[in-house]
């Protein structure tokens, strides 16, 4: 996928000044501005654009795309009339707005001359109305363009309208933006939109939307997606939850990971594979204590890999707090976490679990059990420890304090004037809010941060999340900290002047920071010198009982704990392959 990125990049690296269709700051909030870019700059763009497309072909691609979709790159810039205010042979009316991508599709088809196959990536609608790009005249890009490139890739809007989460779209949430277009070009199309069900699948391509499935997140969830469908092992396909976990990476400039796939990013540099795990060294019996997203995955884990597991659940289901956090709004679809692993641990004969089963330290030492590993989460705290106060917050005993562990067991506050207090940034503080709002609750959130669940601006849906929330008649306290509580009142501080204020309040809702829940690990280590004659060799909290963090921080430790389970760990060697650069200098 070729791209220019125009006026979507400051280039701090080269320091050289961004080239854009018009003198116009960067779409980021970067002190640089685009030089509007002359004839000669276009003419350079077309020489570094072949280029790359034969270098494309010599490197072995089959497939180059020339990009101009999701607000990133120069030549949707030039389609754009939101940026193209040419009055020259590049400007103006549509015809000479498309002319860049015209010659670039041009000139790449002539360098591929049937090497390789030339596709377009392009934005159908950028949502803002005749400010922007329209599907009107994208219908006439297309009727005018459709037999240049040998493969249309139709996406709406911007990366962020592409790769909506699963609380804000359903599958297949593009549909009304690509239907239609395939019939004005008798090549190929394809698209996308989080397809998980091989009936909207097929669906698409029999009602004629499409030619190719594009799947990108779910391909992220499930590598073998494809070939499971062609088995008919629908059963086994480990859906995407659409949580944009994986999108993260690029904000935080990490390596990719997923919520399902806890191999994704690990197959070179840890040699794990989506699939398959190496045969069991041993024949040590595993047990498993909590089944939630870290237990499910190292039970299950464990059980492909040979071993004999015993997976323990006090409550009388499996999940944990994926169970919980499913029946939140608009986290529907995360409950998958726990779907594909319980139909995957119905399938391994190794295994057995056990609900409404709580273990004491004795039970456990009563037991023939090699290695223990303690998956009970966690618990939110109630004191207001968190980011912005390490110690606990003044609060006086009139005033109800709630966790989310309390709302989602299913309390409610008594009163109905509630403060939801987020200095956990990411998504649950936000739909807490919701939650209470749609409930007919008076609701105000408040966070230390500049804006409501600030971390989601990595899973590209903070925008809609504060969107919602102030469509809801949420109200909003940014960059403010709750510091106490008294009878039916609540403490603000101003982060940045320091200034306090007070809010009327019946209730204070905290989301700040969890505590593992690892007491079985503490009382299982003041016996150790009981485990020889129990024949056992080890104990390990995992997930959120080892770290609280993130659903996907869990499943990833669970498969962690499988992948390593009697495997000799030098705690001073980086436990992964490295990509060693030679250093060298350019003469």
């Amino acid at each position: 996928e070729l791209a220019h990125n125009g006026m979507h990049v400051s280039n701090p690296y080269t320091r050289l000044t961004p080239l854009g269709p018009g003198h116009l700051p960067v779409t980021g909030y970067d002190p640089v501005q685009a030089r509007s870019m002359s004839r000669a700059d276009i003419a350079a763009l077309r020489r570094w654009h072949r280029a790359a497309v034969r270098r494309s072909i010599q490197a072995g691609f089959d497939l180059v795309y020339v990009y101009a979709g999701h607000n990133l790159g120069g030549v949707q810039h030039f389609l754009s009339p939101r940026y193209n205010q040419r009055t020259d042979e590049y400007g103006g009316s549509l015809a000479n707005r498309m002319r860049l991508l015209r010659q670039l599709l041009e000139d790449a088809v002539e360098e591929a001359d049937g090497a390789a196959a030339i596709a377009c990536r392009i934005t159908v609608d950028e949502l803002i109305g005749d400010a922007g790009i329209t599907r009107s005249e994208i219908e006439e890009v297309i009727g005018t363009l459709g037999e240049h490139p040998d493969l249309w890739d139709f996406v709406p809007g911007s990366w962020a309208d592409d790769s909506m989460t699963s609380r804000f779209s359903p599958e297949a949430h593009q549909e009304e933006w690509v239907a239609g277009l395939k019939g004005l070009t008798s090549k190929p199309v394809v698209g996308v939109g989080r397809f998980t069900s091989p009936d909207t699948m097929v669906r698409m391509i029999r009602q004629g939307i499409l030619d190719f499935i594009g799947a990108a997140r779910p391909s992220i969830a499930d590598p073998f997606l494809p070939k499971k469908i062609e088995e008919g092992r629908l059963e086994d396909i480990r859906e995407c939850i659409g949580c944009n976990i994986c999108v993260s990476g690029d904000w935080t400039m990490s390596p990719i990971r997923c919520t399902q796939n806890p191999s994704m990013g690990e197959e070179w540099r840890r040699g794990w594979h989506p699939e398959r795990m190496r045969p069991k060294a041993s024949d040590a019996r595993a047990l498993v204590v909590g089944a939630g997203p870290a237990g499910l995955e190292a039970a299950m884990s464990l059980g492909r890999r040979g071993h004999e597991v015993v997976i323990v659940e006090r409550s009388r289901r499996l999940g944990g707090r994926v169970a919980r956090e499913a029946r939140l709004p608009g986290l529907a679809e995360w409950i998958r976490v726990v779907d594909y692993r319980e139909s995957q641990l119905r399938q391994l004969s190794s295994v057995d679990h056990y609900f409404e089963s709580e273990m004491t330290a004795e039970e456990v030492l009563g037991y023939d059990f090699t290695h223990v590993a303690v998956a009970t989460g966690s618990v939110w705290r109630r004191d207001g420890v968190g980011r912005w106060h390490t110690g606990p917050m003044p609060i006086d005993e009139a005033m109800e304090v709630l966790t989310p562990d309390d709302l989602m067991g299913g309390a409610r506050p008594e009163g109905k004037r509630v403060v939801v207090y987020d200095d956990d940034h990411y998504y649950l503080g936000g739909v807490l809010a919701e939650l209470l709002r749609t409930e007919g609750y008076e609701v105000l959130l408040v966070t230390p941060a500049a804006m409501a669940s600030a971390w989601t601006v990595n899973t590209l849906e903070q925008p809609r999340i504060q969107r919602r929330l102030i469509e809801l008649g949420v109200e909003l306290a940014l960059s403010t900290a709750v510091t106490g509580a008294g009878p039916d009142v609540v403490t603000l501080v101003d982060t940045y002047t320091g200034s306090e204020s007070s809010m009327p309040a019946q209730a204070l809702v905290v989301v700040t920071a969890r505590l593992p829940n690892d007491g079985l690990v503490a009382d299982l280590e003041k016996r150790r010198d009981e485990w020889a004659r129990a024949g056992l060799t080890s104990v390990r909290a995992v997930g959120d009982a080892h770290a609280p963090g993130t659903i996907a921080a869990a499943v990833w430790d669970g498969h962690r704990y499988a992948e390593e389970l009697d495997t000799e760990i030098d705690p001073d060697v980086t436990p992964f392959r490295r990509e060693v650069t030679e250093l060298s200098i350019e003469p």
